[in-house]
């Protein structure tokens, strides 16, 4: 009897014994004591009429679902909340280019829609030429489209191109795609290597500055055929290749198709590199830590 303790049954209000261990459990969890399945089932299912606080409609609630402010549906409580808690006003903002007022999302929007913002900046191609002499400040080079494409439209309506615009900001335009195949813009990386373009040097100084060792435009076995890097891991040369003009020429998919054809062939190793792993900047580091992440030194 030591370990056994008097309880109330909540529905029937019966005396009955309960073991010391689950009463205290019961107490904890905050639930209550029923003498039979039935009482419990009975209790639980039992209903009280009540009034709804709006409109005074008689609705029936279990005893367990019964609250401090009982309505008959969402509507009627939506009634009273409105009434007792009114909502924020929103603030406005007003249009710099049309006038018209609008719902404030960030504190840097200045127009009410995408196409009062272009109609804004065609106005003034002089905040254009502002945005691209900032990111060509940030990035110690010339920015590549699609490093800033929110501009790009506007910069193409007045300028009639991206590489105008940039001339317009007084800088060297990177190749443009009728270029791209017989013209380079010739960069020099970190550790003096001779690259193609301003991407492959961002690859070549990821590689430099993450202590991989690498050579330049190798040569692929028994072909003309270069590879852009290749490095050696364990007495074995991993090629690394940039892809930036996939998909802009189908010459230059051929090529791509026909180096992958030779790697697999001839059972070489090739860590195949795409504009979108390098741009927008910021996912740079990420995705190339990823695709070389068996070969840097620990």
């Amino acid at each position: 009897m030591a370990n056994l303790i008097k309880v109330h049954c909540k529905n029937c209000n019966k005396v009955f014994l309960k073991d010391k261990g689950h009463y205290k459990e019961n107490i904890k969890l905050g639930h209550n004591f029923y003498c039979s399945k039935r009482c419990e089932l009975k209790f639980k299912t039992k209903r009280k009429t009540l009034k709804c606080e709006n409109c005074g409609k008689a609705i029936k609630r279990q005893l367990s679902k019964i609250s401090d402010h009982n309505y008959c549906s969402k509507s009627c409580a939506a009634a009273v909340n409105n009434k007792k808690f009114h909502k924020k006003k929103i603030k406005l903002k007003t249009c710099a280019e049309c006038g018209k007022q609008y719902k404030k999302n960030t504190n840097n929007i200045k127009y009410c829609s995408l196409s009062c913002r272009r109609k804004a900046e065609q106005k003034n191609p002089e905040e254009l030429l502002k945005i691209i002499k900032e990111v060509t400040e940030i990035l110690k080079r010339v920015p590549a489209r699609r490093e800033i494409n929110k501009i790009h439209y506007s910069c193409r309506k007045i300028f009639g191109s991206w590489n105008n615009a940039v001339i317009a900001a007084g800088f060297q335009p990177n190749r443009s795609h009728n270029q791209r195949m017989y013209k380079r813009v010739n960069t020099i990386a970190i550790d003096g290597h001779l690259c193609d373009s301003i991407s492959e040097a961002l690859i070549d100084n990821w590689l430099y500055k993450n202590k991989i060792s690498h050579e330049r435009n190798v040569h692929y076995p028994k072909t003309n055929h270069r590879a852009d890097w290749a490095i050696l891991f364990k007495n074995q040369k991993i090629f690394i290749e940039y892809f930036g003009l996939v998909n802009d020429s189908s010459r230059y998919d051929r090529c791509v198709k026909e180096k992958k054809k030779l790697c697999k062939n001839q059972n070489i190793s090739l860590i195949a590199i795409y504009p979108r792993d390098l741009y927008p900047k910021n996912h740079l580091e990420n995705n190339l830590k990823n695709k070389f992440k068996n070969y840097l030194p620990n």
